[in-house]
């Protein structure tokens, strides 16, 4: 299968490995804003995120995955392009460990050493970074990132866009709302409200962002 990648930048250069290590894909395009025109460089296309149909009339079996850190921006981008949901592509790390009842949306990745539990359910277009673990009965809202090593320890549900940071623990039962940041190595024992930061052990609320995600 042919895949372009959405993003030229450090974190691609992880979804590509991830793309090579599993085998049976071939990369065909970068597509980033940092190109002004599309190029071709050694059989690899280069172009604007906006070239994407391009591709898609010069490879009929094309799929893209996104390859962007930022929440915010992967929705903003997917908005913006309106392709149907089956031009996206899942990539899972072959050493991932996944529950057969557990569902995995479209353009989602999944790295390196994850387990996801039974009867998850893992949104679209979200990351569940290096060495995570999502326990049983858990739902990954869209466009989250659970960074390294963080761990949900069951029935945790995550709302659209939020970010656990690395090595941050949940512990069972807990709701974290939309757009809501919890830092790397927070331990959550309370429910936290949309469009906040908490940090700490226990993790509290720091600071209320009040900012709510606007897609032009």
């Amino acid at each position: 299968m042919n895949i372009a990648v959405i993003g030229h930048g450090g974190h691609s250069m992880v979804i590509s490995d991830m793309i090579f290590s599993n085998g049976g894909h071939h990369i065909v395009g970068y597509l980033d804003d940092k190109y002004e025109h599309i190029r071709l460089a050694v059989n690899i296309f280069c172009g604007p995120i906006s070239s994407a149909n391009r591709l898609i009339s010069h490879f009929k079996d094309i799929k893209f995955v996104m390859a962007i850190g930022d929440n915010k921006t992967r929705k903003i981008i997917v908005r913006k392009l309106n392709l149907p949901d089956e031009y996206y592509i899942t990539i899972i790390h072959k050493s991932a460990v996944i529950s057969p009842s557990a569902k995995i949306g479209f353009g989602t990745v999944v790295m390196p050493n994850v387990v996801i539990s039974a009867n998850t359910n893992v949104g679209n277009h979200s990351i569940i970074n290096t060495g995570s673990i999502i326990e049983h009965d858990s739902i990954i809202g869209d466009y989250s990132h659970v960074c390294p090593g963080a761990t949900l320890t069951g029935a945790v549900q995550l709302g659209e866009g939020a970010f656990i940071g690395a090595g941050a623990t949940i512990i069972p039962n807990i709701q974290i709302d939309e757009w809501t940041i919890i830092g790397a190595g927070a331990t959550v024992i309370h429910d936290i409200p949309a469009h906040c930061t908490a940090l700490g052990i226990p993790a509290a609320v720091k600071k209320n962002d009040s900012i709510k995600v606007e897609v032009n």
